[in-house]
């Protein structure tokens, strides 16, 4: 009997003693391909030896020293690595423990920037529909995942939506799609407009969406035109890249690809690679500098801010994606898997849009192609493709609810930097069999 309370308290989970480079081993001795990295997380796989090694010479040294009284060199060289391939306008980084946290901070820091610039009367923040920033009250509070605020919401503050930029379900079918960028990012004037600008703190948006809709990236000249409404209004832009970040997309930050620079950036999974909890938000001069020129402080702290052994394992991360030139194989093994996943799926009955870019890929599943029309929810197609595919040793991220939290089944990848080709050939021929398998097993009366 386990005393921990898991996830689903009526699931047997089973214990994973070991990895390996792409692969978790259970206690059993079955491998698995970590295809998922977790939730997107594992970006160097496991137990990789440059890692371990820092974080056993850091344990050496300094476990813990709390950031009211000290800073370390673990930290200080941490934020040095971080700040020298930031956005050109970032001035400097906040650490915490991870994703969550790294979103409510950045909330925090957009509502005390205009605190200190007297405008005290600015509370609103603006998102999309179909988005997650994380669990934590004010993340769920600005996350448009329906399914997972339901419950939380009379103990969430108020926040403002409009929808998701999903070209799948979205645009029309005469549109081009920079045309459907445009109207869909021209959503955040009319609510900007709808609330008063000055009323307005901030737009809070993922650069690629991550697991609430899988690995759905901007339309072209979207956010360019996100960031002209802001810049405009006088609002913050704040985007969310805990999962789509660190290299994910093939760059080292997603919003490179869009030539866009937020005011605020939180980053989170592959910073650390999950070799301990870390996330950073990163912090544009500007709102810097109202800091350091007003109340020269920021009020707000956990813990574990930048707690050393964590900075030590997300420093030694950075540095053997640099030094292994591993976004070079991000964007080479990506390009594979699109074009593995367009060769098993572009004709396949039940999968209606194939999206990503570099290793972070979404399939969407559908009970009826030419309609677009999901699955029955009440089949929970999605939990089934997860099962098959640990069946044939492989870890997908699959999740429910992709249309309006409540309908639709997508399946989220994001296998590790380090895979080579045979591993992406694997991914694809087991992720096949694991969607077929599911399908099939499917009752015939909730297909269509």
């Amino acid at each position: 009997m386990s005393h921990l309370l898991h996830r689903q308290i009526h699931h047997d989970y089973p214990v994973a003693s070991g990895g390996n480079g792409v692969h978790l081993i259970d206690a059993a001795g079955r491998r698995y391909i970590d295809a998922s990295g977790g939730a997107a997380v594992s970006c160097l796989g496991h137990q990789h030896p440059r890692v371990l090694a820092a974080m056993h010479a850091q344990l050496d040294k300094l476990a813990y020293a709390h950031t009211s009284f000290f800073t370390s060199e673990a930290a200080e060289a941490l934020g040095a690595e971080l700040l020298a391939r930031a956005p050109a306008n970032m001035s400097h980084v906040y650490l915490v423990s991870g994703g969550s946290e790294a979103v409510e901070a950045a909330l925090k820091m957009a509502r005390q920037y205009f605190v200190e610039r007297g405008e005290p009367q600015r509370r609103h923040f603006i998102s999309r529909r179909q988005s997650y920033h994380g669990n934590t009250l004010g993340a769920l509070a600005v996350g448009g995942n329906a399914w997972r605020r339901q419950q939380f919401a009379p103990i969430l503050a108020d926040s403002h939506y409009i929808d998701p930029c999903y070209a799948y379900r979205y645009r029309d079918e005469a549109e081009t799609a920079e045309a459907y960028g445009l109207r869909a990012a021209d959503q955040l004037e009319a609510k900007i407009l709808e609330l008063g600008a000055a009323n307005v703190i901030a737009f809070v948006a993922e650069t690629v969406v991550g697991a609430t809709l899988g690995a759905v990236p901007p339309a072209p000249g979207y956010l360019a035109r996100i960031r002209d409404i802001c810049d405009r209004h006088g609002i913050l832009l704040i985007l969310d890249e805990v999962m789509c970040g660190m290299g994910r997309t093939g760059t080292l930050h997603a919003c490179e690809q869009e030539g866009v620079m937020p005011d605020l950036l939180t980053v989170a999974k592959g910073l650390g690679g999950g070799y301990a909890p870390i996330g950073a938000t990163f912090v544009a001069k500007h709102i810097y500098d109202a800091f350091a020129q007003g109340s020269g402080l920021f009020q707000h702290g956990h813990t574990y801010v930048g707690h050393p052994l964590a900075c030590a394992a997300a420093l030694a991360v950075q540095r053997v994606i640099r030094d292994e030139r591993l976004l070079e194989n991000v964007v080479q093994r990506g390009a594979q898997l699109e074009q593995a996943l367009r060769a098993r799926f572009a004709d396949h009955p039940h999968v209606g849009d194939i999206r990503g870019r570099g290793l972070f890929w979404g399939l969407e599943l559908v009970a009826e192609r030419s309609t677009k029309t999901p699955f029955d929810a009440s089949l929970r197609l999605h939990a089934s493709v997860k099962s098959n595919a640990m069946q044939r040793g492989l870890l997908a991220y699959p999740m429910g609810g992709t249309i309006d939290g409540r309908s639709g089944d997508h399946i989220l990848l994001a296998p590790p930097f380090i895979c080579d080709a045979g591993t992406i050939d694997a991914i694809v021929d087991r992720l096949g069999e694991a969607i077929d398998a599911a399908i099939v097993r499917a009752p015939a009366r909730l297909r269509a």
